[in-house]
């Protein structure tokens, strides 16, 4: 009998020393803010307590970004996923402080909460913006944007649903191109094997820092056909 597989993380724990004001909220917001990893499929509308618009976020880093939609869009339902803790407890005294009722947070590993808990056809957007660019050639197969994840994003989405991803790092943006364009049941929304332009969402601290190094930002926005 084989020794089972350790499946290939796009992420490496480093967790940083929570704040006082993060372990707080933490503790405080969870109840409201928080969803436990299980899984079992979420009744969303239930959730949030109506139908609406959902976005996804994958990898909401500190949550500045998410935050600023979330509190700009109360029309629309927020669901973040992020694996490091400081940032979820920054983005719950966020969301606290503002008293949002539209944002929902779930701290574990993306692929698995894409799996067992976002149920298929559920989201009108998905956003991935500067994961990881895993950048060493050894280290590729650990990109979360790969074409399995293209389709386990296809099937969350619903029919004319984007996929929306950014990154600072420009062999990634070609990676992320080439993926994309191959994977069935997408369009590319500036036309094939284009970049996005103009895009309308907030900054995020890791594109602020991108550009202070004199780095590009590459935008790509997919329709689900």
């Amino acid at each position: 009998m084989e020794p089972k597989r350790r499946p290939i993380r796009s992420y490496v724990l480093r967790q940083g020393r929570l704040t006082r004001g993060q372990q707080q909220a933490l503790d405080r917001l969870w109840d409201a803010y928080g969803i436990d990893y299980t899984d079992q499929a979420l009744d969303l509308d239930s959730l949030y307590g109506r139908s609406a618009e959902r976005v996804l976020e994958i990898g909401f880093g500190n949550g500045d970004s998410l935050f600023q939609q979330a509190a700009s869009s109360p029309d629309r339902d927020y669901l973040g996923i992020e694996v490091h803790r400081p940032g979820v407890g920054h983005l719950l005294r966020l969301a606290g402080e503002a008293g949002l009722t539209n944002l929902r947070v779930i701290n574990h590993d993306a692929v698995d909460v894409m799996r067992h808990q976002v149920p298929d056809q559920a989201l009108d957007c998905v956003q991935l913006f500067f994961p990881d660019p895993w950048h060493k050639k050894r280290h590729h197969k650990r990109r979360i944007v790969n074409p399995d994840f293209a389709q386990l994003v296809r099937r969350k989405l619903k029919p004319g649903g984007l996929f929306h991803l950014a990154t600072d790092w420009q062999d990634y943006a070609g990676h992320m191109l080439a993926t994309m364009e191959q994977a069935e049941g997408f369009s590319n929304t500036a036309g094939k094997g284009n970049y996005a332009r103009d895009t309308d969402r907030p900054p995020t601290k890791f594109e602020r820092r991108g550009r202070r190094l004199g780095h590009g930002v590459w935008d790509l926005v997919y329709q689900r056909v």
